[in-house]
């Protein structure tokens, strides 16, 4: 099932997000995509409020990867300074993906080895602070009802 909602402001979107975590559990992955400053991280901070993170939550743009604790763990990764993700790198990557919630931004980077996300979003600019927010998932319960 595909839905697209709007989005106002940031703390809006984090708001969307905080409802999809809610439905999310250890084991999933959820694809992020969008253009820069579209808010990748703005939505995975919701998320990861909602999921009981209080340390901070920033781009891991130059580390690849961030990895939470909360009520349940979540990582965060951010492929898009990967031209693609080979074999050898998943093994280093693979250790985010233990026993947690975990987000990727610029997922069809690592398309060829990522689990299958279980939900996807997509976010877009729509003129100052507004966002459209598509989401995607094969289970229909996921995202239905999010507004």
């Amino acid at each position: 099932m595909r839905t697209e909602l709007a989005s106002v402001s940031a703390s809006e979107t984090e708001r969307i997000a905080a409802v999809l975590a809610g439905r999310l559990m250890v084991g999933d992955v959820v694809g992020v995509s969008g253009e820069l400053g579209a808010g990748k991280t703005t939505f995975v901070r919701g998320a990861c409020r909602a999921l009981g993170v209080t340390s901070p939550v920033t781009s891991p743009t130059f580390t690849i990867g961030h990895r939470y604790s909360g009520d349940v763990d979540v990582s965060h990764l951010d492929f898009y300074r990967f031209a693609g993700v080979s074999a050898a790198e998943w093994g280093d990557l693979e250790p985010y993906f233990e026993d947690a919630i975990v987000f990727v931004e610029w997922p069809e980077v690592g398309a060829s080895v990522l689990p299958p996300a279980r939900l996807t979003v997509a976010l877009e600019h729509a003129g100052g602070d507004r966002r459209r927010i598509a989401l995607a998932s094969a289970e229909t319960a996921l995202v239905q009802g999010v507004s």
